[in-house]
């Protein structure tokens, strides 16, 4: 194979595969920490990018394509894959490598998007995935006779063990390879991997019991199969509560901490006030819920590396055709219940533009998580911590409830949007990868990300609302001699009054009315909001770890309710509504969302207040 000399300048590669091959399990496995996570421009498709320095000490960038079947294109997604390819994306250079990533265990999938990339005449390598997995099902690969076959160098590799890239390292340590030759013009590519299939590749894997089958044979199961889906979802919300609480506890007490200290230090006057009324009171009531957040992103890192995500959209299939949806709305619809952002980026994958409208506007009702710190105050404040049967927290109970009720929700909407509608959307078919166990270390990096994009918003967004809130808190003064608490004579204090009208009915006090508007910008800053209002609403030196017990003893269980189930419909934070103009290009939209999402939320906390004062529970 001819090659040309290496030079010392950053190699600009890129990964390339079909989904589920193992691509972005590699990319981590060679850039670790030194990774970035954007979108391309124009379109909301994610862009990864990383740096590292191979063994040799060259220099390499990485892009991460967006999983691909073809390069002809029928998405965003392998639009975007394909104009990186060929070198006409607007802002991204034409890779001078490709490393095309299979699946050892699927080749009869894989090998054709190789040869249709094989076909561009770029100078590639061929990384062999999930080759454990395959000597494990019993599947043979000519390795050697395979590279002759394809022309280019054939990497075996175990992407999700350390080390099981050092193939790849010295790969991109060795000159630059040449192009591989094409194939003839109009040659049958589905074909021409049977023929290298049958040359190639001994598939035993027929001849044994693979657990994968066994294991499926439960997990499918029509009835079986839900139950399991069920309990599984059920021990997540579980252990939120159950097993984040020493962590909570622990953050707690280090925000009481430094608030007691920075308190004792400075004198009585505005500054004292901003740090630990506007910044320490706002910021570090939501910090105390990350352990919360990322035990539910556990959950769903564990799931979706071990091949259980896929088969839970299959499960739900059915659901989501009473819905008018297909399987696909599924795993856009999950992914909401980490943030509606990605969620609805992830609509791009479905092909049909009724059933990717549809997702788009229900995906808000899913969960996210940036919910979870409302749910855990008000819960926690209001729901008696005890065990239901002496085995279930009531507490998980409510919070399981809370998510149930959201799905419900979704699933009826998408069918009233659908009605009398027939959907055109394909039968689900989908590749279901093979079982593994979570690698701790893709865990780790995956929680990590989660946490420093939390932390970030915690550092920029919710302490700038804070800090402006608190501004309107304590400005203008009250006048000499002015009974209550200075906050009602606030800027904030007026505008929760002007709203107080309008929330009256549904049970919310002036002090809620004002946490609303800076949770637009992020939900979980009107947990903030509600600290630092109480905070300097109260006349004695009540802190931000006596909220708690301050709602519990401010507000009727009928206000806490209604809080509850209008953070289950109410309209989603800014950038989600931005989110849905950038997807659906139009206003229009973004305004049935808004709009249908108030009234759900305004109907919902009103029956629910109202109903709960007629039973007793003001």
């Amino acid at each position: 194979m001819n090659v040309v000399e290496p030079r010392t300048a950053t190699l600009y590669a890129a990964l390339v595969g079909n989904p589920n091959c193992g691509k972005t399990a590699l990319f981590n496995q060679l850039t670790g920490s030194r990774q970035k996570v954007a979108n391309y421009a124009g379109v909301t498709v994610e862009r990864k990018e990383g740096r590292f320095v191979t063994p040799q000490g060259r220099p390499v960038r990485l892009l991460d394509l967006p999983g691909a079947y073809s390069l002809t294109a029928t998405s965003p997604d392998e639009t975007v894959t394909r104009a990186i390819c060929l070198g006409e994306h607007p802002r991204e250079g034409r890779p001078e490598l490709l490393i095309c990533v299979v699946d050892a265990t699927n080749l009869r999938l894989h090998l054709r998007f190789v040869l249709e990339v094989r076909q561009l005449g770029q100078p590639m390598i061929l990384v062999m995935n999930m080759m454990d997995e395959a000597e494990r099902r019993g599947i043979v690969i000519d390795v050697k006779g395979l590279s002759y076959e394809l022309g280019v160098t054939v990497i075996p590799a175990v992407s999700v063990r350390k080390g099981g890239a050092h193939g790849v390292l010295d790969a991109l340590d060795a000159p630059l390879p040449s192009a591989p030759p094409p194939l003839p013009e109009g040659t049958d590519l589905h074909a021409e991997v049977r023929r290298i299939l049958a040359v190639y590749v001994t598939d035993r894997s027929r001849e044994s019991v693979v657990l994968a089958d066994r294991l499926d044979h439960w997990f499918l199961h029509p009835v079986i199969g839900p139950l399991i889906l069920l309990t599984v979802l059920f021990t997540m919300f579980q252990t939120v509560f159950s097993w984040a609480q020493p962590l909570m506890d622990a953050l707690q007490a280090l925000a009481d901490g430094l608030g007691a200290a920075v308190r004792a230090t400075l004198p009585d006057g505005l500054l004292r006030s901003l740090l630990v009324d506007g910044i320490i009171a706002g910021a570090g009531t939501v910090i105390v819920y990350l352990p919360q957040i990322l035990i539910l992103f556990l959950w769903i890192l564990a799931l979706e590396e071990s091949g259980y995500l896929p088969r839970a959209a299959f499960l739900l299939d059915r659901i989501m055709a009473a819905a008018g949806l297909s399987g696909r709305s599924f795993i856009p619809l999950l992914s909401s219940f980490a943030c509606a952002i990605p969620g609805i980026m992830a609509t791009r994958t479905i092909q049909h533009p009724r059933d990717r409208l549809v997702t788009i506007l229900v995906a808000p009702l899913m969960t996210c998580s940036a919910r979870l710190p409302v749910y855990t105050l008000l819960i926690s404040a209001f729901i008696p911590k005890r065990h239901v049967l002496g085995v279930f927290g009531l507490q998980g109970l409510v919070l399981f409830g809370l998510y149930a009720f959201a799905i419900v929700s979704g699933l009826i909407v998408a069918r009233l949007m659908t009605r009398g509608v027939a959907a055109a959307e394909h039968p689900l078919l989908l590749e279901l990868p093979a079982y593994r166990l979570p690698v701790p270390r893709n865990l780790a990096l995956g929680l990590w990300q989660r946490a420093t994009i939390f932390l970030s918003r915690v550092g920029t967004i919710i302490v700038t609302l804070n800090v402006l809130l608190w501004a309107l808190s304590s400005f203008p003064p009250p006048p000499a001699g002015a009974a209550g608490a200075a906050i009602d004579w606030s800027l904030a204090g007026r505008i929760g009054h002007w709203m107080l009208p309008v929330f009256a009915p549904i049970g919310f006090n002036w002090q809620i009315c004002v946490s609303l508007i800076p949770g637009m910008a992020a939900r979980e800053v009107a947990v903030s909001a509600l600290a630092t209002v109480y905070a300097l609403g109260e006349t004695g030196d009540a802190a931000v770890d006596k909220l708690t017990p301050l709602l519990s003893a401010q507000w009727s269980l009928g206000t806490a309710l209604s809080l509850l189930v209008w953070y289950v419909f109410a309209p989603q934070c800014l950038s989600t509504l931005a989110v849905i103009r950038r997807e659906t290009g139009t206003w229009k939209w973004v305004a049935v969302t808004a709009g249908y999402l108030f009234a759900l939320a305004y109907g919902a906390a009103l029956i629910t207040y109202q109903g709960t004062r007629f039973l007793g529970g003001g």
